[in-house]
């Protein structure tokens, strides 16, 4: 396995992360056992969950993926030390979570707590704002006039902010957590934490995870600069769109059991005319080179120097096996011209 940096922290993290989000709905924790059996055995050493899963979200199965993990661990003690594991406190809109509030400083401490136990370990190596309480252009709201930046005011989100990072820091220095991250933030929201934490000597940002994929690029060029310049580490997730570049929806398909089958909180938003079309020319390219549509995906997102490590998640072992493999891909310089030419004629497709 490669890996990278993360960040400016002192962590090196491979550059596949196993995804979890599935465990405890789509994937029984035996299935999940399996998979965290493969992927630590296979040399990946990150792995990424959050209090809100398994997804699509639920009452009855929020936190279900940290206590499989956790279980794991605990017939694993061993291995605990040899995983960095990333988790998440989730932002507003779950009325079982929080009665649906947003996440205040107040509320970080015992949700780290909480978050420990299910997971029956002393600390997280990185834990991570799910996402921000403010208006954001996240799981189609990229569009333009999709949401209200001005419900907000900079004074609102400055005090937030600062006393979120005061918190933090309390929770590094009592051994609870190594490192913070963000997620689904924009680069105003990034530069913000950063200027923030430097002018009252407080921890700085280690990584955010948004969606990137072939059909989800908007974080190049701002976001990407905003990490490079500042030494932030990068984590896409949804890498192959939540399933549909894989080429498993291809013709209306629907496999029983996938995402597109359960009702998500979002909707189906993925599911146009043109992320269909984007998808079909992405599949011929795929086909041209032998290899999957998947990995062709995930390749693509890969060969970004400025990408930290890919989070990945799958249903199944061969697909997992499958994704994993595509990590050895080095894509063609004539594969990425092809790639870049259907980019530019679908370059938002939902």
């Amino acid at each position: 396995m490669k890996y990278k940096q993360l960040g400016s922290t002192d962590l090196k993290v491979t550059t596949v992360c196993l995804g979890t989000m599935t465990w405890g709905r789509q994937n029984t924790q035996a299935e999940a056992f399996e998979q965290m059996d493969y992927a630590f055995e296979y040399g990946i050493n990150f792995w990424d969950t959050a209090e809100l899963y398994a997804v699509p979200a639920r009452e009855n199965t929020y936190g279900k993926t940290e206590v499989i993990i956790g279980n794991w661990f605990a017939e694993n003690p061993s291995k605990r030390a040899q995983v960095i594991l990333a988790s998440k406190i989730a932002g507003r809109g779950l009325k079982y979570i929080r009665e649906g509030k947003p996440y205040t400083a107040a509320d970080i401490m015992p949700s780290i707590e909480a978050s420990l136990q299910r997971l029956q370990t002393d600390y997280i190596d990185l834990y991570q704002l799910h996402w921000p309480n403010r208006p954001h252009p996240n799981f189609g709201r990229h569009g333009i006039n999709k949401f209200d930046v001005s419900k907000t005011t900079l004074e609102q989100e400055e005090e937030a902010i600062f006393n979120i990072l005061r918190t933090l820091d309390d929770a590094i220095k009592a051994g609870k957590i190594r490192h913070y991250g963000l997620s689904n933030e924009t680069p105003w929201g990034i530069s913000k934490y950063i200027e923030i934490a430097k002018k009252h000597n407080l921890p700085k940002v280690a990584s955010v995870q948004n969606e990137f994929s072939l059909i989800m690029n908007k974080d190049w060029p701002y976001v990407a600069e905003t990490c490079i310049l500042e030494e932030v580490g990068y984590l896409p997730w949804s890498p192959l769109g939540a399933g549909v570049l894989s080429g498993k929806y291809r013709n209306d398909q629907r496999p029983e059991g996938s995402r597109w089958t359960l009702v998500n909180r979002h909707g189906n938003f993925r599911d146009t005319e043109n992320v269909h079309k984007a998808v079909e020319a992405y599949i011929q390219v795929a086909d041209k080179y032998q290899l999957t549509p998947a990995q062709l995906a995930l390749a693509w997102c890969h060969q970004f120097d400025w990408v930290t490590s890919t989070i990945i998640g799958a249903t199944s072992m061969p697909q997992l096996k499958e994704n994993i493999a595509a990590f050895e891909v080095e894509l063609s310089q004539e594969a990425l011209k092809e790639i870049n030419a259907i980019h530019k004629q679908f370059p938002m497709p939902y």
